[in-house]
């Protein structure tokens, strides 16, 4: 078969199936809002029932959030959820501690040390290498203009 870019590129966009993006868009936005809404839920949960002050009611949301999302990473249910809703579960917290458990579970099979333990950052290694750099550079840039 004999074929241009042109007439390749039209080929494969006439074999890939349609996206919904609207629906995608929509999922989204529904389920990244619900898991924003449980936060301040259990912000409110947390400053009013258990009289935590503010800093420490953010701080408890927050190990709540990354608790819950590793042990539903770990049941098996976080990523059904992520296949129905896309990329409304990257919501950066629960996302986060998703891309750290998941490939540490898929490589138990491989020992502790060299399954678990180095492969648990293999996805967000990047994100913490890059972040930290980040904020090295932005210190020092901060400390050289005051």
């Amino acid at each position: 078969m004999n074929m241009t870019n042109r007439e390749y590129n039209e080929y494969i966009k006439g074999m890939a199936p349609k996206s919904p993006l609207a629906g995608d868009l929509i999922k989204a936005f529904v389920v990244g809002g619900l898991i924003c809404c449980l936060g301040e839920a259990l912000g409110i949960l947390y400053r009013d029932a258990a009289q935590l002050a503010q800093e420490d009611a953010a701080a408890a949301v927050s190990m709540t959030l990354v608790g819950l999302s590793a042990l539903l990473t770990g049941l098996n249910v976080y990523d059904k959820l992520a296949r129905a809703a896309g990329a409304g579960t990257l919501v950066p917290i629960t996302g986060f501690a998703n891309a750290v458990v998941s490939p540490a579970l898929e490589f138990k099979t491989e020992g502790f040390i060299l399954g678990t333990a180095a492969k648990m950052f293999t996805i967000a290694g990047p994100v913490l290498a890059f972040g930290l750099a980040a904020s090295v550079i932005y210190g020092l840039i901060l400390c050289l203009l005051q």
